[in-house]
């Protein structure tokens, strides 16, 4: 082609469409969607009640610890707007404190999440299982192979969804956000008529402060308790190389869905507290079926679906991200090549999505996942605060780094310290060996990291079994982004 001819605009789509890569498919809706389904799940409707049982059943305190715990969400979500933006590369806070702070920290975090956050779906498709099998079973328990089946037949459904279309799987993340914000709806409206009609229903709210006011340590337990509510926040950041125009939707999806969550949570919680006493809330197994029985009796069957319908978008959501952080892990060389190779018909990472629904099913097997996730979830703070260093030691070592969104600079040191404290808080209070079991195995990594990533060993029989795969799963590397791979 000459110096003077023009390049054909339809030309270079169809070179772009041919590059194998992870392509822009996700928009501010679906990027809304997702962030929202992440957030919501199952907690808002079953069991809203330690921030309450902590605020040792003080409306006011408790009304203000849900929003405190959305702001400092919010403040958490806008720091990795300012990373999203900035490095829009898939992988969320692994390849972020990669960049930040190197690849010996950004390895235990893909280490520990390999396994922990596996976990947490194998959990979710549990619970999912519990609430879609019981009406079949009436107050008789259903028995646990039926559930473990369906959970791993949950699991595999959406591993395959997720591997075969990135499309399908938004479509799938709106429908299930839109059901549960639905119902969420139906709550928080029928709170706010049964306000407008009984005047004894408001009386409740007149001296929200006026039982007894809970001491440092038990507001400490309130606020983890709803900062484990609104879990999710971060998961926009794992498909940042797949959002469009990722400078503005990033930003204005997460200044969308978070205060959006913010508002719904305290409308639920003040619908429950308009139908329900502070003590029925807390001995209520499922507080939103209970308020059904009492205000919708004819379509209360409505709220138990909604749980199972909040548990699946959850659980979508949460496979979307865990695959994408695979595939980042391994185009850095920190997991097998096979899993950084893109689907040739697709372009989705279906060996990560097929590699992270394996280990997931297998942690169906045990009987007490809560324990896992629990002593793990101090880890998932940790990284949070990693994350926000790392945004802090970007400011200073890339001042010139194009950043289309700077969040104000206090906001990220102060979540380090928020995310320090709710690392040691745990610990300290209720120290417990299953916790140095848990640092254990973190430490454990380096076992890992020292022979197979920093001294680079290799096995030439891997290099086969890669290649046999490869040609099985039709699969090939990736090409490079535009912007760069994912660091």
């Amino acid at each position: 082609m000459g110096k003077g001819e023009k390049k054909d605009p339809k030309d270079i789509q169809r070179k772009e469409k041919a590059k194998m890569q992870l392509k822009r498919n996700i928009g501010y809706f679906e990027g809304v969607s997702f962030i929202i389904g992440s957030i919501v799940g199952a907690g808002i409707f079953v069991s809203p009640t330690g921030v309450l049982k902590h605020s040792l059943l003080n409306i006011g305190v408790a009304l203000t610890i849900w929003m405190a715990s959305g702001l400092v969400s919010l403040m958490g979500a806008l720091c990795y707007a300012e990373l999203g933006t900035a490095l829009p590369f898939c992988g969320g806070e692994y390849s972020h404190i990669k960049r930040g702070l190197g690849s010996l920290p950004a390895f235990v975090f893909i280490w520990t999440s390999t396994f922990a956050k596996p976990a947490s779906n194998a959990a979710r498709a549990l619970l999912f299982a519990e609430y879609a099998t019981q009406p079949f079973y009436g107050v008789c328990p259903a028995p646990d192979v039926l559930k473990k089946c369906l959970a791993l037949a949950v699991l595999w459904s959406l591993g395959i969804l997720n591997g075969l279309s990135v499309k399908m799987s938004a479509w799938v993340q709106a429908v299930f956000t839109l059901l549960k914000m639905m119902a969420l709806s139906v709550i928080a409206v029928g709170g706010i008529v049964l306000i407008a009609r009984q005047k004894e229903s408001l009386a409740r709210f007149e001296d929200m402060f006026g039982s007894e006011i809970p001491n440092a340590s038990q507001v400490a337990e309130a606020f983890f308790q709803g900062l484990y509510a609104y879990g999710g926040w971060w998961s926009l950041n794992y498909m940042a190389e797949e959002m469009k125009s990722p400078s503005r939707n990033i930003p204005l999806t997460v200044m969308t869905a978070v205060p959006a969550v913010i508002v719904f949570y305290l409308l639920v919680n003040i619908s429950y507290l308009t139908v329900l006493t502070p003590k029925e809330i807390v001995s209520s197994v499922a507080v939103a079926v209970t308020w059904a029985d009492r205000v919708i009796p004819s379509v209360a069957w409505i709220i138990p679906l909604s749980v199972a319908v909040s548990i699946f978008g959850a659980l979508n959501s949460s496979m979307f991200a865990l695959g994408r952080l695979s595939y980042a892990g391994s185009q850095s060389g920190h997991l097998p090549l096979l899993i950084s190779m893109l689907n040739v018909h697709s372009c989705t990472p279906a060996p990560a999505m097929i590699f992270s629904t394996i280990i997931a099913s297998i942690f169906i097997i045990p009987s007490d996942l809560m324990m896992l996730t629990n002593y793990f979830g101090f880890s998932g703070w940790l990284m949070i605060g990693l994350t926000c260093a790392s945004l802090i030691v970007l400011r200073y070592r890339e001042p010139h780094l194009h950043r289309p969104y700077k969040v104000f600079l206090p906001v990220p040191f102060m979540m380090v310290a928020m995310s320090f404290f709710l690392v040691l808080a745990p610990i300290i209070w209720s120290p417990n060996l299953q916790y140095f079991y848990a640092f254990l195995f973190m430490l454990g990594s380096l076992i890992i990291y020292l022979p197979f990533i920093h001294f680079k060993l290799r096995f030439a029989f891997l290099d086969k079994i890669t290649c046999h795969l490869q040609l099985l799963l039709e699969v090939c590397p990736a090409d490079a982004s535009d912007e760069g791979k994912c660091e």
